[in-house]
């Protein structure tokens, strides 16, 4: 089975390598990065801590993923889902009850997320 899973993953931490390993558990993994721009206009201008190709590389770097793509657009995201034909889609709990781009093609399952983990509290601690 083929599972989806996106996001920035700006700053890699535990929270993001559980909920990975949850994703490669019921499949073949794809993990969708958020191009550089859009983390900017997501997160602030601050972000990324890491750029896309540094993100890219260490993403797929990890046993428990199978394939890296990017995305620069909500259509974009979309497409590339489409395209995958995932039967699962992987996303934290706190997207509960939010719209989730893609949803329409794959059976979503949410991980619980665990708390204290997030690049933005990672970063915070540094500062």
């Amino acid at each position: 089975m083929k599972v989806w899973v996106n996001g920035t993953f700006d700053v890699i931490h535990v929270g993001h390598t559980r909920l990975l390993e949850y994703a490669s558990s019921l499949g073949i993994v794809r993990v969708g990065l958020d191009s550089d721009d859009r983390v900017k206009k997501l997160k602030g201008d601050s972000r990324p801590i890491n750029n896309l190709c540094d993100r890219m590389e260490l993403i797929g770097a990890l046993k428990c993923v199978d394939s890296v793509v990017s995305f620069s657009s909500d259509e974009e995201l979309r497409e590339r889902i489409k395209e995958w034909n995932p039967t699962y889609f992987v996303i934290g709990s706190d997207y509960k009850n939010r719209n989730i781009i893609g949803s329409e093609f794959a059976e979503v399952r949410f991980f619980e997320r665990i708390a204290g983990y997030s690049s933005t509290n990672t970063i915070s601690r540094r500062n």
